[in-house]
């Protein structure tokens, strides 16, 4: 309807969203509402987060699965130790969505605990900073089609943007880029910068700290955990960055 009240019947482009099964060898996983796309890097970025596997060479391969009924929303994962999968298993407890990092888990403070303190002495000039949200939009070709996906992008602190990814989900499109980078042998992720598109929950901030991201940055608002999070782990925490203006969380000694 327009501003006369007028309705007008056209098509319109709406963002895809899907079940992707995660399958660990033969045996199902996790199941995952994503956009298509990115979906191996996502399965992986998914282990990289959980804790799952540190380092490339921890998966042996990773394939679409032939015998599922649907193997175009299936991802197999191949891991060269197997001896843990069943305490792996043990901890996951049916579908979750938008891969989020907390679902399952039996307590926050057993991931509080997976992964150390972020030590890194990297910093990013402000003025270059406030630049990213701009390189991060332009990138966003399915958001100008849609209107309705998150992005997450990781740059260099020379603010050249390296990775991106949408998705319906926050936490996936987060999964994406950490995936691509670790696939990528582009690992840790210690000397890099992460912006997202949205806010910042508890779940981004856990997600970041297991590529050892130091410097997280978002262009809304963090929740209450994401900040105690960040203080805690080390992390600095940004947001509302839009220009001219930015808030720092924690740690501010990065922004210089």
């Amino acid at each position: 309807m327009d501003d006369a009240g007028t309705v007008n019947t056209e098509h319109d482009q709406i963002a895809v969203e899907e079940p992707l099964e995660i399958r660990l060898g033969n045996d199902p996983f996790v199941v995952t509402m994503r956009t298509p796309g990115n979906d191996e890097e996502l399965a992986a970025g998914f282990l990289v987060t959980e804790g799952i596997v540190s380092k490339r060479s921890d998966i042996k391969r990773i394939s679409r699965c032939a015998t599922a009924p649907n193997p175009e929303n299936t991802v197999r994962l191949d891991l060269v130790g197997t001896s843990g999968l069943k305490e792996i298993k043990s901890n996951r407890h049916g579908a979750i969505a938008a891969s989020c990092g907390v679902c399952g888990k039996t307590s926050i403070e057993k991931v509080r605990g997976t992964f150390p303190r972020v030590d890194s002495k990297i910093s990013i000039d402000r003025e270059l900073l406030l630049q990213l949200p701009n390189r991060l939009r332009e990138s966003q070709a399915v958001f100008d089609q849609t209107g309705g996906l998150h992005s997450a992008g990781i740059f260099d602190l020379e603010g050249k943007l390296l990775f991106q990814c949408e998705d319906v989900g926050r936490h996936n499109a987060l999964d994406k880029v950490i995936g691509q980078a670790f696939l990528n042998n582009l690992w840790p992720l210690d000397q890099h910068v992460l912006l997202v598109s949205g806010r910042v929950a508890f779940e981004i901030m856990q997600k970041a700290l297991a590529a050892r991201i130091g410097i997280v940055a978002a262009v809304s608002a963090p929740s209450s955990l994401a900040i105690s999070f960040a203080l805690d782990s080390g992390q600095t925490l940004v947001g509302f960055l839009r220009q001219p203006s930015f808030n720092i969380y924690s740690h501010p000694q990065r922004i210089r």
